[in-house]
């Protein structure tokens, strides 16, 4: 029987996102299934803003970084009558199902409309890597990947200047894209959200350092809080971090202190874009196929989930309960590399 499923991206960009809308939709046009593409994440959804999808929309996006299907950071439970609008959507399409691929939040939307009857299935993507649940993320080697090549070129300048170097890179919760880049750069000091950390101790190896040789990089992640104050939230109540200039903040801080000419750079939305990784491309596919055939056997309210090399179901619901976070183990070893 012919099918009518969809698919949609929610949250931040990254890459990784055509690859599994390419792995799903290859999957379920094999079948001679109808595929949906929701523009906007959670809003088109709301919105019933779509396209269709074939062989010839999908044909050359696994090499792209971003989303062929847009994205927003909406949540139609913070949306009045948004669940129901959903609801509409999934009606007057007369979906058999829907894919999902997004973070903690497009997840935890995904887990309640499971919860109220909806068939959903989820793929999980993070440039953080904080999701539990998962080995790994599509996102998160690309920015890692994208946050060591600038903190080598960081190296040179400040080599060539006699400066300290703050290089700041994404991370809300989770310092992973911090710790990668900075143990693969070698960095004299990596500050995560994780991390317990004094001034100190910083001022101490960036003058270390600078006395050794010259100069002096340090990378840490926007999730780092140096004050605490007022910011502004999304409707995830997430904070705007691209507003708290961490490292700026963290630069002019270490310059007070040690008397080094020290600057910053920040990477921001670098990271999100950009063609994905070769490791990336392999997830983002194998997480999509598998999504859409769990979908199309009629298995929901699971997600695609990376443990070892294999791709497993987790349920939704373990997904998005909790936050993988850098553990000790992991700070001990950067503790040796410094």
């Amino acid at each position: 029987m012919i099918k009518k499923v969809a698919i949609l991206t929610g949250g931040g960009d990254c890459p990784g996102l055509n690859p599994a809308i390419y792995g799903a939709v290859t999957r379920a046009l094999k079948e001679g299934h109808k595929v949906f593409g929701i523009l906007e994440g959670w809003k088109g959804m709301i919105e019933g803003n779509f396209i269709e999808l074939n062989h010839n929309t999908i044909e050359d996006i696994v090499g792209q970084g971003g989303t062929i299907l847009r994205t927003s950071r909406t949540n139609p439970f913070k949306r009045e009558g948004g669940v129901e609008a959903v609801k509409r959507t999934f009606e007057s399409l007369s979906l058999d199902g829907l894919v999902a691929a997004g973070g903690e939040d497009t997840l935890g939307v995904a887990s309640k409309l499971y919860d109220i009857g909806l068939p959903v299935v989820g793929v999980p993507k993070t440039m953080d890597n904080d999701l539990s649940g998962t080995d790994s993320t599509f996102g998160f080697d690309s920015a890692a990947t994208v946050g060591m090549d600038a903190a080598m070129r960081l190296r040179d300048t400040a080599r060539s200047h006699g400066r300290a170097l703050v290089l700041e890179v994404m991370g809300r919760h989770a310092g992973w894209v911090a710790l990668y880049t900075g143990i693969s750069a070698y960095a004299d000091y990596t500050m995560l959200p994780e991390r317990k950390w004094s001034w100190d101790e910083i001022c101490s190896k960036v003058s270390k350092a600078h006395a050794e040789r010259g100069y002096a990089i340090i990378v840490v992640s926007e999730g780092v809080e140096l004050s605490s104050g007022q910011a502004e939230v999304d409707e995830f109540g997430h904070t705007n971090l691209a507003k708290q200039d961490v490292g700026e903040k963290l630069a002019e801080e270490i310059g007070k202190r040690t008397g080094i000419e020290t600057r910053s750079a920040k990477l921001g939305h670098i990271e999100r874009g950009g063609p994905p990784t070769l490791f990336d491309r392999m997830l983002g596919i194998r997480a999509g196929i598998a999504a859409m055939e769990w979908l199309l056997s009629g298995d929901c309210g699971i997600m695609a989930a990376l443990r070892g090399n294999e791709i497993v179901k987790v349920p939704l619901k373990d997904a998005v309960g909790s936050l993988k976070t850098v553990t000790s183990d992991w700070i001990r070893l950067l503790e040796v590399l410094e």
